[in-house]
């Protein structure tokens, strides 16, 4: 028998986690491989050894390379929204994306993963269906908080023209850093808000508004 030190080092420890746990690290390992070395390099293997768990745990929690996928992408999505303070439901515009910068700094490879993936749908089309479904989750979380902010509401330009926004800011901040650049910029967007807000209270009141 070999002594453990004879081991290799490079392989991480195999332990047992719940079902619940063991899917969240799972989920955060596969970010975490896509993020390093893009989509293509998504594994069973790769995010097994990232987690420190063997591979058929990676099967057994999702079935399929893109069950795996899918469920990633939500998965950061949904951390995304929380962190984010997208929609915080006050009705504010000082509390509007409070989180975003915070957001990445904190967390860069959840950013990453979502970026990766909308490359890689340009050249899988398969992908765009789980993809808009998801996205859908920014644009009807803008839109409503939107419409609490706003008294004309919000219709469907506006809120993508917001998100788009706050998008590249994410993803600027991402490859270039300087998250006082981001704090500056959204101050200005919440600027831009104020003055819709302020325009929207002016309207007659027998206007319905933005649908």
């Amino acid at each position: 028998m070999t002594d453990s030190a004879d081991a290799p080092q490079s392989r991480k420890p195999r332990k047992r986690l719940h079902y619940g746990e063991g899917r969240e690290a799972l989920l955060n390992a596969a970010v975490r491989v896509v993020a390093r070395g893009g989509l293509r390099k998504l594994t069973y293997r790769a995010v097994a050894e990232e987690a420190g768990v063997t591979h058929g745990l990676v099967v057994h929690h999702f079935g399929s390379r893109d069950a795996l996928i899918e469920a990633t992408l939500a998965h950061t999505i949904r951390t995304s929204l929380t962190t984010s303070a997208l929609e915080p439901g006050t009705g504010k515009v000082a509390d509007f994306a409070a989180g975003v910068s915070e957001m990445v700094t904190a967390d860069p490879d959840l950013q990453a993963f979502q970026y990766e993936l909308l490359l890689e749908a340009r050249r899988r089309p398969e992908l765009l269906a789980p993809l808009r479904e998801l996205y859908d989750e920014y644009f009807d979380a803008t839109q409503r908080e939107l419409r609490r902010m706003l008294p004309a509401g919000a219709d469907k330009a506006l809120t993508r023209l917001v998100f788009a926004a706050l998008d590249g800011l994410v993803l600027h901040q991402l490859v270039l850093g300087e998250p006082e650049v981001t704090v500056a910029a959204l101050e200005e967007l919440r600027s831009l808000l104020r003055l819709l807000h302020a325009d929207g209270e002016g309207d007659d009141p027998g206007e319905t508004g933005r649908s």
